[in-house]
């Protein structure tokens, strides 16, 4: 075999492979261009590693390298891992990379457009265009202390996206370990866990909010969303986004896919009288989308906060998420319907993983009464004590 010279890299211009060392390789494509390769076994596993494009890469820098891996492998050492090192992205790279690989099994709402919003402000001013092998825990803690205790819940988000970022770079051999994991736990005092609940209003309440909103000068979508998001009790995401091809007019139903349930499964929901009017009222605003309430924006459905606005200039004191709490103490107070009813009709998982694989009911029939009652409620058909008929 004849050696490999500078020269004779240059005259190659045969498609194939040529050894240049014992485990250096140039690769001469179809197309002419030329690369290194290295050939290597590290911890008994056949590896390539790429050593770089010829002519950027010289044969005389080519053997170099390759020597050096061959000494780091001798050493205990693993080439690929330190390449992979070495060529870290930044931490705001790398929280971009995770937040749109993690958009595809998101469902759409305020926790998508606002998972990037705490990082990009509390941690990348700090340190977003560090590489994330150059982070260590006084970084994490920097921007964890300052807010541990005066912004309990803004720093747990944080520390949590921090979590999962930097289990990113772990994963991808760019860091060795998660500062914002186990090593960070002794440095911070340990926090009461608070529930925070959704402000809402008592049901009896609910007739006045409708009205508020329709006499306020909200938009005639956005007065019909609020309208239909209490009747139906569903969750903002789910009703802001609802198409007329989800919607069967005859069997007065609303079959929502599982891409934007909670769950991950489709959901149907059965319409009641009031339901279904409002529906009928929103087709005046059918345009050429598919968008039942559609926003100001062609083709986009109204956003969370245009609702959430809605509500506090109509002096409505309570959020859209709300309303599913209304429903379900009026439920538990005014009916006698059986407890996984009600869950089915919030879309609430109901009993054990066992349970639930035996129980395949979706309570269609039950679940109709109970939002028809619920729709006399609202609209002030029926003041009285309500009993669940079967």
């Amino acid at each position: 075999m004849r050696t490999l010279t500078e020269a004779r890299v240059r005259a190659i211009s045969e498609p194939g492979r040529y050894r240049a060392a014992p485990t250096l390789f140039l690769f001469c494509k179809t197309s002419g261009a030329k690369s290194w390769v290295q050939r290597v076994v590290v911890n008994g596993k056949r590896l390539e590693l790429g050593l770089g494009p010829w002519p950027v890469v010289t044969l005389a820098k080519a053997r170099r390298r390759a020597h050096e891996n061959l000494v780091l492998i001798e050493d205990g050492g693993d080439p690929l891992a330190q390449k992979r090192k070495t060529s870290a992205p930044t931490f705001r790279e790398a929280a971009q990379i995770v937040y749109e690989a993690n958009l595809k099994r998101w469902k759409a709402g305020r926790h998508t457009d606002r998972w990037l919003q705490v990082v990009e402000k509390y941690a990348c001013p700090v340190f977003g265009d560090k590489p994330v092998n150059q982070l260590g825990l006084e970084d994490v803690l920097s921007v964890l202390v300052p807010i541990w205790t005066s912004k309990p819940e803004t720093a747990r988000k944080l520390r949590q996206r921090l979590r999962i970022i930097l289990d990113w770079a772990v994963a991808h051999g760019h860091v060795e370990q998660n500062f914002a994991a186990d090593p960070i736990r002794g440095a911070l005092p340990s926090m009461p866990s608070v529930k925070a609940h959704h402000r809402t209003l008592h049901y009896s309440e609910i007739g006045q909010a409708i009205v508020a909103v329709d006499n306020s000068g909200a938009s005639m979508s956005a007065k019909l969303l609020w309208r239909f998001l209490v009747l139906t009790a569903v969750r903002g995401g789910e009703a802001r986004q609802a198409t007329w091809a989800e919607i069967d007019f005859d069997q007065k139903l609303w079959r929502i896919p599982g891409e934007r349930m909670k769950s991950g499964k489709p959901h149907v929901v059965p319409l009641s009288d009031a339901a279904a009017k409002v529906l009928r009222e929103a087709e005046s605003l059918r345009e050429d989308g598919d968008l039942v309430f559609p926003g100001t924006r062609k083709g986009r459905p109204l956003t969370d906060s245009t609702l959430s606005k809605t509500l506090r200039l109509a002096g409505v004191g309570m959020v859209p998420h709300g309303a599913r709490a209304m429903f379900r103490t009026w439920a538990d107070e005014r009916t006698n319907a059986r407890h996984d009813v009600k869950e089915q009709a919030l879309a609430h998982a109901v009993g054990s993983t066992v349970e639930r694989s035996y129980a395949r009911s979706s309570l269609l029939a039950q679940r109709r009464v109970l939002v028809q009652q619920w729709a006399d409620h609202v609209t002030g058909t029926n003041s009285k004590v309500l009993q669940l008929r079967a």
